[in-house]
Protein backbone atom coordinates (compact mmCIF):
# COMPACT_ATOMS: atom_id res chain seq x y z
CA UNK A 1 0.00 0.00 0.00
CA UNK A 2 3.27 2.25 0.53
CA UNK A 3 4.05 2.05 -3.11
CA UNK A 4 4.63 5.29 -4.66
CA UNK A 5 2.64 6.78 -7.39
CA UNK A 6 2.73 10.52 -8.99
CA UNK A 7 0.78 13.03 -7.72
CA UNK A 8 0.17 15.82 -10.69
CA UNK A 9 -1.05 19.26 -9.25
CA UNK A 10 -4.54 18.94 -8.69
CA UNK A 11 -7.29 18.54 -6.16
CA UNK A 12 -7.72 15.15 -4.76
CA UNK A 13 -11.18 14.94 -2.56
CA UNK A 14 -11.00 11.50 -0.93
CA UNK A 15 -13.79 10.05 1.15
CA UNK A 16 -12.49 9.03 4.47
CA UNK A 17 -14.74 6.50 5.28
CA UNK A 18 -16.36 6.50 8.76
CA UNK A 19 -13.23 6.70 10.70
CA UNK A 20 -11.14 3.40 10.69
CA UNK A 21 -8.14 4.16 8.90
CA UNK A 22 -7.60 0.67 8.09
CA UNK A 23 -11.73 1.21 5.67
CA UNK A 24 -9.99 3.95 3.71
CA UNK A 25 -9.60 2.70 -0.01
CA UNK A 26 -5.82 1.21 -0.88
CA UNK A 27 -5.81 4.61 -3.45
CA UNK A 28 -6.82 6.69 -1.00
CA UNK A 29 -4.12 6.03 2.02
CA UNK A 30 -1.76 6.34 -0.92
CA UNK A 31 -2.75 9.15 -1.54
CA UNK A 32 -2.71 11.04 1.89
CA UNK A 33 0.48 9.58 2.48
CA UNK A 34 2.34 11.34 -0.62
CA UNK A 35 0.15 14.42 -0.53
CA UNK A 36 1.33 18.06 -0.10
CA UNK A 37 -1.72 19.23 1.54
CA UNK A 38 -4.43 18.05 3.33
CA UNK A 39 -7.54 20.37 3.97
CA UNK A 40 -9.38 17.83 6.29
CA UNK A 41 -12.93 18.41 8.23
CA UNK A 42 -11.24 18.13 11.88
CA UNK A 43 -15.32 17.86 13.47
CA UNK A 44 -15.48 14.79 11.81
CA UNK A 45 -12.45 13.16 10.19
CA UNK A 46 -10.57 11.58 13.28
CA UNK A 47 -7.44 12.59 13.87
CA UNK A 48 -5.78 8.53 13.23
CA UNK A 49 -6.92 8.68 9.42
CA UNK A 50 -4.16 11.49 9.28
CA UNK A 51 -1.17 9.43 10.93
CA UNK A 52 0.75 8.46 7.75
CA UNK A 53 0.52 12.35 6.19
CA UNK A 54 3.39 14.10 5.56
CA UNK A 55 1.75 16.72 4.41
CA UNK A 56 0.91 20.52 5.43
CA UNK A 57 -2.64 19.79 7.56
CA UNK A 58 -5.00 22.60 7.27
CA UNK A 59 -8.19 21.83 9.56
CA UNK A 60 -11.33 23.14 8.01
CA UNK A 61 -14.16 23.31 10.39
CA UNK A 62 -14.13 26.77 11.62
CA UNK A 63 -13.43 27.84 7.65
CA UNK A 64 -15.99 28.96 4.91
CA UNK A 65 -15.79 27.53 1.39
CA UNK A 66 -14.65 31.40 0.77
CA UNK A 67 -11.60 30.56 2.18
CA UNK A 68 -11.09 26.91 1.43
CA UNK A 69 -11.57 27.48 -2.51
CA UNK A 70 -8.50 29.97 -2.44
CA UNK A 71 -6.45 27.77 0.17
CA UNK A 72 -6.97 24.65 -2.38
CA UNK A 73 -6.44 26.75 -6.04
CA UNK A 74 -3.35 28.85 -4.94
CA UNK A 75 -1.84 25.55 -3.64
CA UNK A 76 -2.61 23.79 -6.79
CA UNK A 77 -1.22 26.49 -9.09
CA UNK A 78 2.21 26.77 -7.11
CA UNK A 79 2.77 22.80 -8.44
CA UNK A 80 1.37 20.89 -5.26
CA UNK A 81 -1.05 18.16 -4.72
CA UNK A 82 -3.89 18.97 -2.92
CA UNK A 83 -6.18 16.63 -0.62
CA UNK A 84 -9.84 17.76 0.07
CA UNK A 85 -10.59 15.25 2.85
CA UNK A 86 -14.46 14.78 4.13
CA UNK A 87 -15.90 11.78 6.15
CA UNK A 88 -17.50 9.20 5.11
CA UNK A 89 -18.63 8.82 1.28
CA UNK A 90 -18.61 11.74 -0.91
CA UNK A 91 -21.88 10.81 -2.59
CA UNK A 92 -23.85 10.75 1.00
CA UNK A 93 -23.99 14.28 2.71
CA UNK A 94 -20.25 16.00 1.76
CA UNK A 95 -20.90 19.34 0.49
CA UNK A 96 -18.81 18.72 -2.80
CA UNK A 97 -20.67 19.57 -5.28
CA UNK A 98 -20.24 23.46 -4.79
CA UNK A 99 -16.40 22.92 -4.39
CA UNK A 100 -16.95 21.53 -8.13
CA UNK A 101 -18.25 24.08 -9.54
CA UNK A 102 -15.62 26.35 -8.23
CA UNK A 103 -13.03 24.66 -8.83
CA UNK A 104 -14.12 23.77 -12.26
CA UNK A 105 -15.06 27.85 -13.26
CA UNK A 106 -11.13 28.09 -11.79
CA UNK A 107 -10.19 25.38 -14.36
CA UNK A 108 -8.62 23.72 -11.41
CA UNK A 109 -8.18 19.99 -11.97
CA UNK A 110 -9.62 17.42 -9.32
CA UNK A 111 -10.32 13.93 -9.20
CA UNK A 112 -12.91 11.97 -7.01
CA UNK A 113 -11.84 9.16 -4.93
CA UNK A 114 -15.02 7.21 -2.85
CA UNK A 115 -14.68 6.15 0.81
CA UNK A 116 -17.24 3.55 3.04
CA UNK A 117 -20.01 4.93 4.00
CA UNK A 118 -21.48 4.68 7.89
CA UNK A 119 -24.04 2.49 6.99
CA UNK A 120 -21.59 -0.20 5.34
CA UNK A 121 -19.10 0.30 8.51
CA UNK A 122 -22.28 -0.25 10.98
CA UNK A 123 -23.88 -3.14 9.10
CA UNK A 124 -20.17 -4.95 9.30
CA UNK A 125 -19.97 -4.17 12.72
CA UNK A 126 -23.53 -5.68 14.17
CA UNK A 127 -23.43 -8.91 11.30
CA UNK A 128 -26.21 -7.65 9.57
CA UNK A 129 -27.50 -8.18 5.89
CA UNK A 130 -29.67 -5.15 4.93
CA UNK A 131 -30.68 -7.20 1.81
CA UNK A 132 -33.12 -10.10 2.98
CA UNK A 133 -34.85 -12.26 0.55
CA UNK A 134 -38.59 -12.45 0.30
CA UNK A 135 -38.32 -10.00 3.68
CA UNK A 136 -36.42 -6.45 2.73
CA UNK A 137 -34.85 -6.02 -1.00
CA UNK A 138 -34.24 -2.08 -0.55
CA UNK A 139 -31.91 0.36 1.60
CA UNK A 140 -32.90 3.68 1.72
CA UNK A 141 -30.55 6.78 2.78
CA UNK A 142 -31.63 9.49 4.36
CA UNK A 143 -31.80 12.61 6.76
CA UNK A 144 -33.82 14.77 8.31
CA UNK A 145 -34.20 18.57 7.74
CA UNK A 146 -31.62 20.33 9.66
CA UNK A 147 -30.48 24.11 10.00
CA UNK A 148 -28.02 23.50 7.26
CA UNK A 149 -29.80 21.89 4.75
CA UNK A 150 -33.78 21.13 4.13
CA UNK A 151 -35.66 17.73 3.24
CA UNK A 152 -37.79 18.31 -0.14
CA UNK A 153 -41.10 17.89 0.63
CA UNK A 154 -41.62 14.52 -1.25
CA UNK A 155 -38.91 13.07 0.42
CA UNK A 156 -40.34 13.50 4.04
CA UNK A 157 -39.61 10.55 6.74
CA UNK A 158 -43.01 9.99 6.87
CA UNK A 159 -43.28 9.10 3.24
CA UNK A 160 -40.01 6.77 2.92
CA UNK A 161 -41.25 5.06 6.17
CA UNK A 162 -43.96 3.32 4.06
CA UNK A 163 -42.36 1.29 1.88
CA UNK A 164 -40.74 -0.58 5.64
CA UNK A 165 -37.47 -0.97 3.48
CA UNK A 166 -34.10 -0.99 5.55
CA UNK A 167 -33.80 2.50 6.26
CA UNK A 168 -30.84 4.35 7.09
CA UNK A 169 -31.23 7.53 8.73
CA UNK A 170 -28.53 10.42 8.97
CA UNK A 171 -28.34 13.49 10.75
CA UNK A 172 -31.09 13.53 12.31
CA UNK A 173 -29.75 12.57 16.61
CA UNK A 174 -31.36 16.25 17.10
CA UNK A 175 -34.69 15.24 15.76
CA UNK A 176 -34.94 12.05 17.11
CA UNK A 177 -38.56 12.37 18.60
CA UNK A 178 -40.02 13.96 15.45
CA UNK A 179 -38.09 11.18 13.12
CA UNK A 180 -39.25 8.46 15.31
CA UNK A 181 -43.36 9.56 15.33
CA UNK A 182 -43.17 9.84 11.48
CA UNK A 183 -41.09 6.20 11.25
CA UNK A 184 -43.93 5.05 13.75
CA UNK A 185 -46.78 5.92 11.16
CA UNK A 186 -45.70 2.95 9.21
CA UNK A 187 -43.26 0.52 11.39
CA UNK A 188 -44.14 -1.52 13.90
CA UNK A 189 -43.26 -0.33 17.32
CA UNK A 190 -41.44 -3.94 17.46
CA UNK A 191 -39.14 -2.95 14.18
CA UNK A 192 -35.28 -3.33 15.19
CA UNK A 193 -33.61 -0.26 15.05
CA UNK A 194 -29.72 -0.10 15.40
CA UNK A 195 -28.43 3.25 16.94
CA UNK A 196 -24.34 3.31 15.86
CA UNK A 197 -22.92 6.59 17.50
CA UNK A 198 -19.24 7.51 15.82
CA UNK A 199 -18.91 4.60 13.50
CA UNK A 200 -15.16 3.64 12.95
CA UNK A 201 -13.59 5.63 16.00
CA UNK A 202 -12.44 4.50 18.77
CA UNK A 203 -15.39 4.80 21.29
CA UNK A 204 -17.74 3.93 18.95
CA UNK A 205 -21.27 2.82 20.41
CA UNK A 206 -23.87 0.05 19.19
CA UNK A 207 -27.09 -0.23 20.86
CA UNK A 208 -30.17 -2.18 19.00
CA UNK A 209 -33.50 -1.60 20.46
CA UNK A 210 -37.08 -1.54 19.29
CA UNK A 211 -38.24 1.34 17.39
CA UNK A 212 -40.48 2.72 20.34
CA UNK A 213 -37.27 3.36 22.18
CA UNK A 214 -35.25 5.04 19.94
CA UNK A 215 -35.56 7.94 20.98
CA UNK A 216 -35.20 7.30 24.57
CA UNK A 217 -32.03 5.58 24.35
CA UNK A 218 -30.71 8.28 21.99
CA UNK A 219 -31.56 10.97 24.95
CA UNK A 220 -30.69 8.95 27.60
CA UNK A 221 -27.25 8.40 25.88
CA UNK A 222 -26.82 12.37 24.94
CA UNK A 223 -26.40 11.33 21.31
CA UNK A 224 -26.73 14.64 19.27
CA UNK A 225 -24.45 14.38 16.19
CA UNK A 226 -22.49 11.41 14.57
CA UNK A 227 -25.08 8.86 14.95
CA UNK A 228 -26.71 6.56 12.48
CA UNK A 229 -29.84 4.51 12.87
CA UNK A 230 -30.15 1.94 10.73
CA UNK A 231 -34.12 1.06 10.83
CA UNK A 232 -35.03 -2.12 9.39
CA UNK A 233 -36.64 -5.88 9.57
CA UNK A 234 -33.47 -7.72 8.68
CA UNK A 235 -32.06 -6.75 11.97
CA UNK A 236 -33.99 -9.75 13.62
CA UNK A 237 -31.54 -11.98 14.27
CA UNK A 238 -34.15 -15.20 14.78
CA UNK A 239 -35.11 -14.97 10.43
CA UNK A 240 -34.77 -18.22 8.90
CA UNK A 241 -34.61 -16.91 5.58
CA UNK A 242 -32.50 -17.42 3.04
CA UNK A 243 -30.97 -16.75 -0.52
CA UNK A 244 -31.29 -19.17 -3.53
CA UNK A 245 -28.28 -18.10 -4.87
CA UNK A 246 -26.33 -20.91 -3.35
CA UNK A 247 -29.36 -23.66 -3.64
CA UNK A 248 -28.31 -26.54 -4.57
CA UNK A 249 -32.18 -26.70 -6.22
CA UNK A 250 -31.11 -23.46 -8.26
CA UNK A 251 -29.12 -23.38 -11.39
CA UNK A 252 -27.93 -20.57 -13.33
CA UNK A 253 -25.45 -19.72 -16.02
CA UNK A 254 -22.28 -20.31 -13.71
CA UNK A 255 -23.94 -23.76 -11.69
CA UNK A 256 -26.23 -25.37 -14.53
CA UNK A 257 -27.81 -27.79 -14.43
Amino acid sequence: MNSKIHLKPAVYIIGAGPGDPELLTVKAARILAQSDVILYADSLVPKQILQDCKGKLIATGNKTLEEIIPLMSQSVRNGLSVVRLHSGDLTLYSAIYEQMQSLIAQEIPFELIPGISAYQAAAAKIGAELTIPDLVQTIILTRVSGEASSVPPQEELASLAAHRASLCLYLAARHIEKAQSQLLEHYPPSTAVAICFRVGWPDEKFWLVPLDQMSRVSQDNRLIRTTLYIISPALNTSLSKRSRLYDPQFNHLFRPT
